[in-house]
């Protein structure tokens, strides 16, 4: 049975990508991805059979990757971050459940062995950049409603809002979407303080990396491109300053048993 290897390589370094995901890349003869999470990869893609693929072509992207797979090639469908948050592993299932339904005719899709392997996401690596600020509580959101209408996003920003959740958001801006991430900090702003700290991370890990704490109150759209993960903290996250650097970071509640010790 062929493999498939469904992977995500983290967002950038090759030092985070994990070992599992690069003896994956070893063993695959084609790699499906968009053109610029191979580049990234560097010489690992040496003697490998290339499949790029435009963005906007994701279903593409996975049919080829689950047909090359049929064909007998050890094939590997390659994302940045995670493949599985916000990324291509779910199309690879939604597709393999049209077929169930008989709304696709690939029958030879079933008998791919498939094999999904996690990477470090965005918002793990604004965390790690910053400090622990998803040390407590914390959800993702897409602010792209391509996919979602904006009813929906604008519910879970409310939902997470009234959670008082940590917030990462992905797909904040693009070319023609501007408006949606202004609107989202409008809504947590009608929750939490405009003094509440938000990351910027642009090109995390990657060369030009451009990391920044600013106020929920100073978020603007001009700040962002689709590049930049955006985390909003929640009502309890701190900012300290050691004297050389800042962090960022959001207690779980320790202090209350640190302060019982005493």
């Amino acid at each position: 049975m062929t493999k498939l290897f469904v992977l995500g390589t983290g967002p950038g370094d090759l030092d985070l990508l994990s070992p599992m995901a690069a003896t994956a890349i070893e063993a695959s003869t084609d790699l499906v991805a968009y053109g610029l999470y191979l580049d990234l990869l560097g010489e690992l893609c040496d003697g490998k059979t290339r499949h790029d693929r435009p963005l906007g072509e994701e279903i593409e992207r996975a049919r080829l990757a689950l047909d090359l797979a049929a064909s007998g090639k050890s094939t590997a469908l390659i994302s940045s971050g995670d493949i599985g948050i916000f990324a291509m592993a779910t199309l690879v299932f939604e597709l393999l459940d049209r077929q169930l339904q008989g709304l696709e005719e690939r029958p030879q899709w079933l008998d791919v062995d498939i094999q999904v392997i996690p990477g470090i996401s965005a918002m793990q690596a604004a965390a790690a950049r910053i400090g622990a600020t998803l040390g407590h509580d914390f959800c993702a959101i897409s602010l792209s409603d391509l996919l979602t209408p904006w009813e929906v996003i604008e519910r879970r920003v409310e939902a997470a809002a009234l959670g008082d959740f940590v917030v990462s958001f992905y797909n904040p801006v693009s070319m023609k979407r501007r408006w949606q991430l202004e609107k989202a900090r409008d809504i947590l702003l009608l929750h939490r303080s405009a003094d509440t700290p938000v990351v910027l991370g642009r090109n995390l890990t990657r060369e030009g990396e451009q990391v920044e704490i600013i106020r929920l109150g100073d978020l603007t759209a001009d700040q962002v491109d689709m590049l930049t993960l955006v985390q909003v903290g929640s009502s309890n996250t701190r900012h300290i300053d050691t004297g050389k650097r800042s962090w960022l970071y959001t207690p779980r509640g320790y202090q209350k048993k640190m302060e019982s010790a005493q």
